[in-house]
């Protein structure tokens, strides 16, 4: 009789739990049995892996074999614990040494030929292992920079499972050729990506600003209130809503905010990458995910495309994509009510909690929502002489798709106007670029986050507002305008926290150290739309 034991590591949405691979070996008839709560593809691991320890030259044993994984009561799915039941199983045979592998994480598939297939989801994988303890990791090659993020983690990247059996056995190291060669496919990296998702889905290409592939807001002529929101909604995390009729520069102000965007702090990218190499879409070849991400899904999106869903456990959705980044809803009244509704819990607290039958998952859903409409269903209703034919009712019920309570987390609400001839004639738009409105958004980003350190909160959209009216005061009468508006109704107690947030965002812009009353007034502007008096300009002192 033998027994040895590996690790491995199974995923519950972007969280791991380490589990326990158990080989056990007896005399009798020849079975191979895998218990342990394990799915379709995790019970398909038997084949794979016997063909795998046959191809890579080691004997498999003729024995009664099982195989358990522990906890028993997690559910386990995937191929991923290829790796660590044919290192479970050599072991129980003694092909190498128990004592070797027992505190060992091991992630991967396998081949029928040996070679280690790269998996979905490593490195929430390895920063679970690490969590609980461990510090050796075994990984495919493709995937050993996701998994060295982690510090304080010993990596070993293979390419097959003769190289691994080598390594444990302290032999000479076959040299295995490459999985990704040039002139052909890279089949192995089929594993990290979700078949039709593209490789894109919620990621900003481009290593930088004014690189030619990131859109710069040199480009947009006139527009200088939503100029203002946009520079506004990136400097305090703050959400956005943009009404304007078709063609006057909805979408192009929106694919603009990423580049404005800070990048990522370390904690803020290794949770992103998380979540992307969860739902397979990390793009080959880039570890880690320093630029916030961009998420527009479509309006036909469904309610588990958009909060997280799916067959079994449930994966990532649109807004967990969109995590520390933006998530861009054009022709937002388009949307399922449904659908737009669900996004009121996480726009509170920044995560999304979703319950299936086979389990309950929590997963990251902080980040800036942009909503994009017409003003009626033809588009024409603000534009004087424009033929508008829309009736009443019909404008009613267009505009109550976004419902109050929604709109209610929204802080910034600007009108689009079409831009006038001289404007889109103009050289350059006569805005300014992208490098410019970027670093005044980073220098209130440093002052907010120097005012706020320790505290837990990265930006003024997170502070509660008990904090603002309590610690975080304002100037001596600053908040008079605001509150005549919550006594005549027009704003709520979640309206006033959010206009006070605002107040501290265009505070920071500025270089104040705590609002005034323009402050307040230009986010109540920037609220409700009604002008309140002179214009606030953008980078006005």
């Amino acid at each position: 009789m033998g027994f040895a034991r590996a690790c491995s590591v199974a995923l519950v949405g972007v969280e791991g739990v380490v589990v326990e691979v158990q080989a056990d070996l007896e005399a009798g008839v020849a079975a191979f049995t895998l218990v342990g709560l394990p799915d379709k593809s995790l019970v398909e691991s038997r084949d794979r892996v016997r063909a795998a320890v046959v191809n890579s030259g080691a004997e498999w044993p003729q024995k009664k074999l099982t195989v358990g994984l522990s906890p028993a009561s997690v559910p386990k799915g995937g191929s991923g614990f290829d790796l660590a039941v044919a290192c479970a199983v050599l072991g129980a045979a003694e092909r190498i040494d128990p004592a070797s592998i027992a505190d060992v994480v091991m992630i991967g598939e396998l081949g029928l030929d040996g070679r280690v297939r790269p998996v979905r989801g490593v490195l929430p994988a390895v920063l679970a292992a690490a969590e609980a303890g461990y510090r050796q990791v075994v990984v495919p090659e493709q995937t050993a920079g996701e998994a060295a993020l982690v510090p304080g983690v010993s990596v070993l990247g293979v390419r097959s499972l003769r190289q691994l059996i080598a390594v444990l056995c302290d032999e000479p190291v076959p040299d295995e050729p490459r999985n990704d060669d040039e002139g052909r496919p890279g089949t192995m990296l089929a594993g990290l990506l979700v078949p039709g998702a593209g490789t894109g889905t919620g990621l900003v290409r481009g290593s930088g600003r004014g690189d030619g592939g990131v859109p710069d807001l040199v480009d947009v002529a006139g527009q200088e209130l939503p100029r203002r929101a946009l520079e506004v909604a990136a400097a305090g995390g703050h959400h956005l809503m943009l009404t304007g009729p078709p063609g006057a520069g909805k979408t192009m102000l929106a694919e603009r905010l990423p580049a404005i965007l800070p990048e990522l702090t370390r904690t803020e990218a290794l949770e992103v990458t998380a979540v992307h190499s969860v739902a397979g879409l990390l793009p080959p070849g880039e570890p880690l995910v320093t630029r916030a991400p961009y998420c527009a899904p479509h309006h036909s999106a469904t309610m588990q495309s958009l909060v997280g869903g799916g067959n079994g456990l449930p994966r990532p959705g649109a807004v967990s994509l969109a995590h520390r980044g933006i998530l861009f809803l054009d022709e937002a009244p388009e949307f399922s009510v449904r659908v737009l509704d669900a996004l009121r819990q996480p726009l509170e607290s920044g995560h999304v909690v979703v319950a299936r039958s086979a389990g309950v998952v929590r997963l990251p859903a902080r980040f800036l929502l942009v909503l994009a409409a017409n003003p009626c269903p033809c588009g024409r209703h603000s534009l004087g002489g424009a033929g508008c034919e829309c009736p009443p009712s019909a404008v009613r019920r267009y505009r109550a798709r976004l419902s109050g309570p929604l709109l209610d987390r929204v802080d910034l609400r600007v009108s689009v106007d079409r831009v006038g001839r001289e404007e889109l004639m103009g050289q350059g738009g006569g805005g300014e670029p992208t490098a410019v409105v970027a670093d005044r958004v980073r220098e209130a980003r440093a002052r907010a986050a120097h005012r706020l350190a320790g505290t837990g909160w990265g930006t003024n959209s997170e502070v509660p507002g008990h904090e603002l009216r309590t610690r975080l005061t304002s100037a001596p009468g600053a908040l008079l305008e605001a509150e005549r508006d919550m006594e005549r109704g027009l704003l709520t107690a979640r309206g006033l926290d959010r206009v006070l947030r605002v107040a501290w965002t265009v505070a920071d812009l500025r270089g104040a150290d705590r609002p005034e009353a323009s402050d307040v007034v230009a986010a109540l502007e920037l609220r409700t739309g009604i002008p309140r008096g002179a214009p606030v300009k953008a980078g006005a002192a």
